[in-house]
């Protein structure tokens, strides 16, 4: 990645609103390296560090992505949820578009057990194997699928710790930036200018409220991890085409 300014990328950063942070009295002291100034009482990032800190994200889930590594997507505030589910499914990856459930990282093995119940039920249910199970049986199974839906839903297919978080809001996600930490896993953090920064491996002090600003900067990070397995695909011996299946457990490592 170069390390130059791209001033069309600064404009387009412009353009999404990348550069409103909130008022001074919220900046969390970690941000300010990263203020430019303020206008009517709202602070503005400065774009073209904040392209510096983008390149460097990109780096890392670039390589990531050369690597087949698991990348989990994670925001529960509202403007997020559309573009952290959308990026995740791009790109085959797990998940969480609401509530972060505590123990997710840190308590992993029972976390995983729900999911499989979650396989369990639902591969039951789709084989018409609750046939033999009386209605109220049958709702009761049900409500189960759909409670486990919405809280394990997205990480259906994460067998075990992933290699990185892209987290959007690090302060309102702080439980799941905790997480990440304790177990050594770094984080590629959308944050504002009240988040915290200072334990971010990877922070983007930008926009976190808005719906074009986290769009943008998601799918600068999907751009990037993409580019990664593209070019790891196209590095494998021809000898030796992927199936679906190998390409599928390639991509869970």
């Amino acid at each position: 990645m170069s390390e130059k300014i791209n001033k069309e990328a600064v404009k387009e950063m412009f353009e999404v609103g990348a550069h409103y942070g909130y008022s001074k009295s919220r900046r969390h002291p970690s941000v300010s390296p990263y203020i430019f100034g303020a206008k009517d009482g709202v602070e503005i990032f400065d774009l073209e560090k904040v392209y510096g800190l983008i390149e460097e994200a990109k780096t890392f889930i670039y390589n990531l992505g050369k690597e087949g590594k698991v990348v989990l997507f994670v925001g529960g505030k509202m403007e997020s949820l559309r573009p952290v589910k959308e990026a995740a499914e791009s790109t085959d990856m797990p998940f969480v578009a609401g509530r972060w459930i505590g123990g997710t990282l840190t308590n992993f093995e029972e976390i995983r057990k729900r999911i499989e119940r979650l396989n369990e039920l639902t591969e039951k249910k789709t084989k018409g194997l609750l046939a033999g199970y009386t209605k109220r049986e049958r709702l009761m199974i049900d409500r189960e699928i759909e409670k486990l839906e919405k809280r394990f839903g997205g990480l259906e297919e994460m067998k075990r710790r992933p290699a990185a978080l892209i987290v959007v809001d690090t302060q309102r996600e702080d439980i799941a930036v905790r997480e990440a930490i304790q177990e050594g896993i770094p984080v590629v953090g959308i944050a504002g200018s009240d988040c915290d920064i200072s334990s971010i491996a990877y922070p983007i002090a930008t926009n976190d409220s808005s719906l074009a600003s986290i769009s943008y900067f998601i799918q600068q990070l999907v751009d990037a991890y993409k580019k990664g397995v593209s070019e790891k695909e196209s590095a494998s011996p021809a000898s030796t085409p992927k199936t679906e299946s190998s390409t599928r457990t390639s991509a869970k490592v």
